[in-house]
């Protein structure tokens, strides 16, 4: 729930190359054992809808990079797209 209202934040013309980059994280990710099942057939789920640059597949896709690569995620975030309002509310949601 907390990454639907972090996802609103997100500016509509940053949304896709955050989906792209996140997509990346975890599919490349060494730390897939940290997924729940759950939280995995949501995403599948959610990919099989659309695009994963609506709200919702947004939220689901940035709560899984959280989650398997946090530090990456935060960087880019902060970083590149300098979204720093959401780098606060995603370390609030942790």
């Amino acid at each position: 729930m907390a990454y639907q209202k972090i996802v609103k934040n997100i500016p509509a013309e940053k949304r896709g190359k955050l989906s792209d980059k996140l997509i990346g994280f975890i599919l490349k990710t060494k730390n897939e054992d940290k997924m729940p099942s759950s939280l995995a057939n949501t995403l599948l789920n959610q990919w099989q809808l659309g695009p994963l640059t609506t709200e919702a597949g947004l939220a689901t896709i940035l709560e899984a990079a959280v989650l398997l690569e946090s530090e990456k995620t935060m960087e880019f975030l902060e970083q590149e797209l300098q979204l720093l309002d959401v780098v606060k509310a995603v370390k609030e949601a942790k």
